[in-house]
């Protein structure tokens, strides 16, 4: 079969691994289909395809490259900070209506007034914050001003009577009154007479977090783009190939914008999304570039003609940086069945650049790998410190040397190492959920500092009533009836209303205790219960939280399957095991504990909230698990196929499992390690992000990725896969023929026959690391595995 695509092929491919090694010649010296007939032979026609006109593809690249820089352009501010909501539930429709028929219910600007040693009851005071309000009120875009002053509602009052509020509503999308809150807010902020104005609300924490969240992500870029390239350097030594993967990455992630840009004009779109774009973009298309870059210098150094090198490539970790790209793409997909745009923009954001990584790395990397040959390994670095030639193995004889000695102890690792990732697990049991709010931001920022005064200062929770939306004729006396009930509720603090316009009205529901903590979550269920002589609807923001729950949890069962599915179909594609599908779904979700558990650990509980400056809210946001799953999950079978690949690899061609385990790793262990730590830092940079949940989502997932590359990838799976000894590759005879039929394989070597003979038991341990130009034992002149035909050579 082809390399990637699985067609076209040669009839010359098979039985020469090494890349048409000391055959015909390479290409021409232009970079055009030069060389002889017989190299075209054993080509596949997406080599063909990749190298025919290399510095056109490039050419073609930039030119579009530079497209995507013009249409993405601006991104940012045209993306929106909220989408955590059901845009079905009860609770979105009865906003909707209020802010429609009773804007002055939904505040979402709030003044702080802070009269210092003074009463806010003190007559100067209370003049001067009459003309802020009539001031705000005659503002263009401002509707429902009320305040303490005109209300006199304790609810708006400070318990020590210093400050008050006063609150408005900014019409318009988020984006209109972000551009609202940018022209008042500089005029409304500071000293004004005998008060001082801090400008606060719900429009203000979303227009700060936004902008905090931009300037986050230009950091976090400065940060992680120059440790990447030292990164790649120390990899490759070559400074020429270290820049390839960025390369990549760069265009990955500029692709990535331009599509987000162009789906602004048809749907919400999260500011968050960006900084999943960011990190995916750099950290896959670094992955699948490693990969590729990798194994084009191993058949280079093996002796392969730069077109022929680049053949054995594709056909080899070409076919694996397509299935990892597949992979990750369903586990990010399954993000589409939730109605919050929040977790849908992640979808839209992910899928895109993973897309794009692997298309780069498969179409525009062949083709500078062809211009380049074996200048590819020009700019040693590393000349200055070690002689020699590059090791291009990673360390292959230790990772070759741990796996025998994990094999050689299975049960113990087995256990020894599921018993610790569940107990690094534990913490999540405890998690409580709830709704991002003003604690997301840095203490010092103003709309965090109006908030926390509110929560502090306060009787009840003034940004957290809840509203009930009375629709249909009813009489004085029917509200008032009603509004007893309400009032008779243990939960509530005090009712206000209701304010009549037609034939609907509202009242004010103030829980006793936090806005959305379980008292006022537990009330949202009572007052939907409460019987009325009308129809009547919830809102308010655990109104909000208690619907959004409910969405994730009717469709988390959906995505749960659709991801386990779509996966065991896929890796089965790539394996033709019955069993290797399951060990990889059921590793891969263990491999996630430690992440979970350290999330509530840190961010629920507070631990280490002072050296990781965040505020913890006591609760992690309801949508976020299910992102960082996704996410998280899709990376660690991103390298579950790079492992499982290169296995497959060498069990096709030598029918030893144990010998195929331990080369795997060999392979792939060092290269892996690599791959994560460098994807882990670009993680860790966005986590330097002031927005807690951004810094949550960062480290959580570099924390994940470096588990199951450092522990699940290096100890589980070699010591699972031993214990399940050839059963591993078992499978019923339709479902191995379907696989002969449609599974992607090199199609090279004969499978190893079901009858054969026993597996020695023990793999001999003085296995020299095979790479090219490597420092180790000199590797015996014949194979030491029977049928193995060149697996030296072919690295």
């Amino acid at each position: 079969m082809s390399e990637v695509d699985g067609a076209d092929d040669g009839p010359g491919e098979g039985g020469n691994q090494g890349g048409g090694r000391g055959t015909d010649s390479g290409p021409a010296p232009d970079g055009g289909t030069g060389g002889g007939t017989g190299e075209e032979a054993r080509l596949g026609g997406w080599t063909r395809f990749v190298t025919a006109r290399p510095r056109l593809s490039l050419l073609v690249a930039l030119l579009l490259t530079a497209l995507a820089v013009v249409v993405g352009s601006g991104v940012a501010d045209r993306l929106g900070s909220g989408g955590w909501e059901d845009p079905t539930a009860q609770s979105t429709y009865a906003t909707r209506a209020l802010e429609r028929e009773f804007p002055a219910s939904q505040p979402n600007l709030l003044l702080l007034l802070d009269a210092g040693r003074s009463s806010v009851d003190d007559p100067a005071v209370a003049a001067e914050a009459k003309r802020i309000a009539a001031r705000l009120a005659a503002e263009h875009g401002v509707t429902g001003v009320g305040s303490y002053w005109q209300s006199g509602s304790p609810a708006l009052r400070a318990g020590d009577g210093h400050e008050a509020l006063i609150a408005a509503r900014l019409t318009g999308d988020e984006t209109a009154a972000a551009g609202t809150l940018d022209r008042l807010a500089p005029s409304y902020r500071g000293k004004s007479g005998p008060v001082e104005v801090r400008v606060g609300g719900p429009v203000a924490v979303r227009h700060e977090m936004q902008t905090t969240i931009k300037e986050d992500l230009t950091r976090a870029e400065m940060i992680a783009l120059p440790v990447t390239l030292l990164l790649l350097v120390m990899v490759f030594g070559s400074a020429v190939a270290a820049l390839l993967p960025l390369g990549v990455g760069i265009i990955a992630i500029l692709g990535t914008n331009a599509v987000l840009r162009a789906l602004t004009e048809v749907t919400d779109v999260s500011v968050f999304a960006l900084n999943l774009t960011t990190a995916l973009g750099l950290g896959l298309a670094i992955d699948y570039a490693l990969f590729i870059v990798r194994r084009f210098r191993e058949e280079l150094a093996g002796g392969a003609p730069p077109r022929a090198a680049i053949g054995v490539t594709l056909r080899t970790a070409g076919r694996t940086v397509l299935f990892s790209a597949l992979t990750v793409a369903v586990s990010l997909a399954a993000m589409l069945v939730f109605p919050q745009y929040f977790l849908r923009s992640f979808a839209y954001a992910g899928i895109a650049v993973v897309l794009l990584a692997a298309a780069a790395a498969l179409i525009l990397l062949p083709a500078a790998l062809m211009l380049l040959g074996d200048r590819v390994n020009s700019l040693d670095l590393r000349r200055l410190f070690r002689r020699g030639r590059p090791d291009l193995a990673g360390g292959g004889a230790v990772w070759g040397r741990m796996a025998s000695l994990v094999m050689r102890r299975a049960p113990l690792f087995a256990v020894a190492t599921t018993a610790g990732l569940v107990v690094l697990g534990l913490p999540f049991l405890g998690v409580k959920f709830g709704t991002a709010d003003d604690r997301q931001l840095p203490s010092g920022a103003e709309s965090h500092i109006v908030q926390q005064h509110i929560r502090d200062g306060f009787p009840g929770s003034p940004g957290g009533a809840l509203e009930v939306l009375a629709e249909g004729s009813a009489t004085e006396t029917e509200y008032a009836r009603y509004k007893e009930r309400i009032a008779a509720l243990p939960e509530v603090l005090r009712v206000d209303g209701p304010l009549v316009k037609g034939d609907a009205a509202y009242f004010s529901v103030l829980p006793k205790g936090e806005a959305v903590d379980e008292g006022a979550q537990r009330l949202v269920g009572e007052l939907r219960a409460t019987d009325a002589p009308f129809d009547t609807s919830v809102t308010g923001t655990a109104a909000v939280l208690v619907d959004s729950k409910h969405a994730i949890a009717d469709r988390l069962p959906w995505a749960g399957v659709f991801i386990a599915v779509v996966t065991l179909f896929l890796v089965f594609l790539l394996t033709g095991s019955v069993l290797i599908p399951l060990q990889a779904v059921l590793l891969n979700a263990l491999s996630l504990t430690a992440m979970f558990g350290a999330v509530v650990w840190v961010f629920q509980d507070g631990h280490l909230s002072g050296l990781l400056d965040f505020t913890s809210s006591g609760s992690i946001e309801t949508t976020l698990p299910v992102l960082m799953f996704c996410v998280a999950f899709g990376l660690s079978m991103d390298y579950g196929v790079f492992l499982l690949s290169r296995i497959k690899e060498e069990y096709d061609h030598t029918g030893d499992h144990r010998e195929a385990v331990r080369f795997g790793l060999q392979r792939t262990g060092g290269l892996i390690t690599a791959a994560a730590v460098i994807l882990a830092v670009v993680m860790v940079a966005i986590g330097t992000s002031r927005v807690a949940n951004t810094k949550m989502l960062g480290l959580g997932v570099a924390l994940a990725v470096l588990m199951d590359a450092m522990v699940v990838r290096s100890l589980l799976v070699p010591a699972v896969m031993r214990l399940t000894g050839r059963a591993t590759w078992w499978a019923p005879g339709p479902l191995r023929r379907f696989h002969d039929r449609f599974g992607l394989s090199e199609g090279e070597a004969p499978k190893p026959a079901p009858d054969a003979g026993p597996v020695p038991d023990e793999t001999p341990e003085a296995v020299p690391d095979e790479t090219p130009g490597a420092v180790s034992e000199p590797a015996p002149e014949t194979a030491v595995v029977p049928g193995r035909d060149r697996a030296e050579a072919r690295g």
